[in-house]
């Protein structure tokens, strides 16, 4: 099932709904696809260090389970959030992390950024910008009794300058950019489509 939540959908409430989902699947749940677009929000990984928040602002912060430093959602900006079942899907989560990095990179290629590339140590996707690679994805995966829940955020047309409130991902310095920043206008829910049957193809996914 690919699942379109209220845009915008509250943070909070959406990980809350992952969390109950994956408590209370089993064997037979049929996987999900979550589309969803928040309001403006900081999340911080497990591991998330607080000296990477450099000036939140008033953007609310939310100490979230998922892997990865801290990073922003908002406006315009794609959540993919992918709840699997690793074990019946016979894969192990470096590999599902790949390839939902590769479903976001053949994406973006349909779109015409087809340079989009990963980059060694540092999960996510990522474009050329000048002499450097600029993010335009993160992901970050929580597993619990071998089933997935969290997923990719891919910016599509949004106002980017909160990620400079942030070490985006712990890492200082590092440049964040959208889709439309490169040309491209393709609406929210096309590119969402787009990147749900991507998602389907590359990780396996049983649907409904």
């Amino acid at each position: 099932m690919i699942r379109h939540w209220p845009r915008p959908s509250d943070y909070r409430t959406v990980w809350e709904a992952m969390q109950r989902f994956t408590a209370e699947r089993d064997e037979n749940t049929a996987d999900e696809i979550w589309l969803v677009e928040h309001p403006p929000v900081y999340t911080l990984g497990q591991a998330g260090k607080p000296e990477h928040l450099l000036n939140p602002g008033n953007i609310p912060v939310v100490q979230t389970d998922r892997g990865g430093q801290v990073t922003y959602h908002g406006p315009g900006q794609i959540m993919a959030y992918v709840l699997m079942d690793l074990k019946r899907a016979n894969r192990f989560i470096k590999a599902m992390v790949n390839q939902l990095e590769q479903a976001t990179i053949d994406t973006l290629a349909v779109y015409g950024l087809k340079k989009a590339c990963r980059k060694e140590g540092a999960p996510g996707v990522y474009v050329p910008s000048g002499h450097d690679l600029a993010k335009i994805a993160a992901l970050g995966i929580k597993v619990r009794n071998g089933c997935t829940y969290h997923g990719m955020a891919l910016n599509v047309a949004m106002e980017l300058s909160p990620f400079n409130g942030i070490n985006p991902c712990g890492y200082a310095g590092l440049q964040t950019v959208c889709m439309a920043d490169y040309g491209v206008t393709a609406s929210w829910e096309e590119v969402a489509q787009t990147l749900s049957e991507q998602i389907t193809r590359h990780c396996g996914l049983q649907l409904d």
